[in-house]
């Protein structure tokens, strides 16, 4: 029953377990969905639905399955009218007789389906093709809830979990969150924090004789570097830059915070600005930044494959490239402990030569608040 649906679900990319659809289905077969379509909403939500950052491919799938098979309400406002007044219908007799052979017709067969008088609603093992009332999808699902309540389509239509998936690009918020769980926790400085459960416990082994114990504040000890790609292609994604640039900018837990910029390849020479006015020389870089900072690089890693592997291969004139562009990620992978490269192209341009060779040199993970999530969990590793 509704194998469909099951598939449908792990093509949206909620991790269904075959362990959660035979669960699902016996909760349907002990009748716990009472052949409501909403009831099913959320009694297959519970069952299937592990997280909340799944809720809204959940209910993506849940509309593009069941759409179309809801009673309007016009008709379903006419069908109570007529329970409410059923005499205002006047069958001639040749349609009452036909009504009577339809509905010996329907007895029959569904004796000769359900031998064992089996109740044959949703969730009794086998499809009624609809027939116990209006609006009835063809898995025998009611479709329209009584009393002018919401349906389950338009429930899931209106999409309210879309701001719990992990996998869509961030905001600048999500951006602060997401840098907040990069941190490495250190005791320095001067000795000028109380230190609470252990003066309770020297004053307490002092005869309540009160006894202060101080000792270093804890600081976040990690220094983060930003490399981030500028122009061209990584145009459409500038917003999203700005962001990320915004949300590291503004964090005040991390010890130290530089940025430089680049154009499509990190050559000899680096950019302090946006605009690619004033330039760095990379080697400097290098002398000046110890190898404990914590580097993420951003870009789309695509571009021509001279780029990457020829001397003044650079389509950026300025950038006088006498080492090709990949032996310069190379140094850079190889100076800092902790480098990470986030790609806000879709994974499935991933594919592109370039890209596969900066790979080769980075781990790389998407621009997206799961991707990011897997990218700090990379930096925060002591190796």
């Amino acid at each position: 029953m509704f194998i469909d649906f099951f598939y449908l679900l792990r093509q949206k990319k909620v991790p269904v377990s075959i362990t959660e659809w035979m669960t699902l289905m016996e909760a349907l077969s002990r009748g716990y969905a009472q052949s409501s379509l909403q009831a099913f909403y959320y009694l297959a939500r519970a069952i299937l639905v592990k997280s909340e950052v799944h809720y809204d491919q959940y209910d993506q799938a849940f509309q593009e399955y069941f759409q179309g098979i809801e009673a309007s309400e016009d008709l379903v406002q006419q069908a109570l009218e007529w329970m409410r007044n059923p005499a205002n219908l006047r069958l001639s007799p040749e349609e009452l007789a036909q009504l009577r052979q339809m509905h010996r017709a329907l007895e029959i067969e569904g004796e000769d389906d359900s031998p064992d008088g089996e109740d044959r609603w949703i969730g009794r093992g086998r499809s009624s093709r609809g027939r116990h009332g209006e609006g009835e999808g063809e898995d025998g699902v009611r479709t329209e809830e009584e009393g002018g309540r919401r349906t389950a389509i338009k429930v899931a239509a209106e999409r309210h979990f879309k701001n719990y998936r992990d996998d869509i690009t961030l905001d600048v918020r999500q951006f602060q969150l997401a840098l907040k769980r990069l941190r490495q926790l250190n005791r320095q400085g001067p000795v000028d924090e109380l230190a609470l459960e252990e003066t309770i416990d020297a004053t307490s082994r002092n005869a309540g004789e009160l006894e202060l114990i101080w000792r270093r504040r804890r600081k976040n000890a990690v220094k983060l570097l930003l490399l981030m790609d500028v122009g061209g292609s990584m145009t459409p994604y500038s917003r999203l830059c700005s962001q990320l640039f915004s949300a590291a900018h503004t964090a005040t837990h991390f010890k130290d915070f530089k940025y430089y910029y680049f154009h499509n390849c990190m050559y000899d020479r680096i950019y302090l600005d946006v605009e690619r006015k004033s330039t760095y020389h990379t080697s400097q870089m290098f002398r000046t930044l110890e190898s404990d900072y914590r580097v993420i690089l951003v870009g789309d890693a695509s571009m021509g494959t001279e780029e990457l592997t020829q001397r003044h291969g650079a389509i950026w004139y300025i950038d006088k490239n006498e080492t090709p562009g990949i032996l310069w990620l190379r140094r850079v992978a190889s100076h800092f402990s902790h480098c990470v490269w986030l790609n806000p192209e879709p994974l499935r341009l991933w594919n592109h030569p370039t890209i596969r060779m900066v790979r080769q040199v980075f781990p790389m993970y998407p621009l997206t608040l799961e991707g990011l999530g897997l990218a700090i969990k990379k930096l925060v590793v002591k190796l």
